[in-house]
């Protein structure tokens, strides 16, 4: 297959490809011409297995993409998450996701990935937005926000609540607390609930 072959066959169906994507689309691919093509500066490795073109228009979205598709299962959440819908200063370091595989984490030469791990029984409450053609899977505002609490049991007072500086206009708007009380049963944690209910009190108070 030729690089321009291989491009329109790739490029049209992912964003973030690896060797078994190729394969699939042609069986008799040698895998010497990746590293060929990475010499010529015409693809990128974001991490072992998985490539990119190298003049791929890259933005939130997409390193979205990518953070679903190198470490799957997964979704975008936490820190991330919280400050994509604005409940938190657009200051986090990185693509924050969770997944339901071992607690990970990738520095490439396009940014920083890092993964928590949540129990299979968690792996639900996020949404698909539509990227370029394709889509991302990120927490919703709910989800992400109840996957930070039981990652961090530090958040239990008003002290460290203020050190969130949630963006109380926003949280009014975008978080559905009987939404989120549903799925915060799901946790089966009561020191979780406990917090959960604590913070509450703290936005209302504060």
């Amino acid at each position: 297959m030729k690089y321009t072959e291989f491009k329109k066959s790739m490029g049209m169906e992912f964003t973030v490809f690896s060797l078994a994507d190729i394969r699939q689309a042609d069986p008799t691919f040698y895998r010497r011409r990746l590293n060929e093509w990475q010499e010529k500066g015409y693809l990128r490795k974001v991490i072992k297995g998985y490539y990119i073109f190298s003049d791929l228009a890259q933005d939130e979205k997409v390193l979205f993409e990518i953070a679903n598709r190198i470490y799957a299962p997964s979704y975008v959440s936490f820190e991330m998450a919280l400050a994509y819908y604005n409940l938190i200063p657009e200051s986090v370091y990185g693509i924050t996701s969770a997944s339901t595989r071992k607690t990970m984490g990738f520095k490439t030469t396009i940014g920083e990935f890092s993964y928590r791990t949540l129990q299979p029984k968690l792996y639900f409450g996020f949404e698909y937005f539509p990227s370029h053609g394709r889509f991302y899977k990120i927490a919703s505002p709910e989800k992400a926000l109840l996957d930070y609490l039981y990652l961090n049991s530090s958040l239990n007072d008003a002290e460290s609540f203020k050190a969130l500086r949630v963006n109380r206009e926003e949280l009014a708007r975008s978080v559905d607390r009987g939404k989120m009380d549903s799925y915060l049963s799901a946790y089966g944690q009561k020191s979780l609930k406990k917090r959960v209910s604590a913070f509450w009190e703290y936005i209302e108070h504060a």
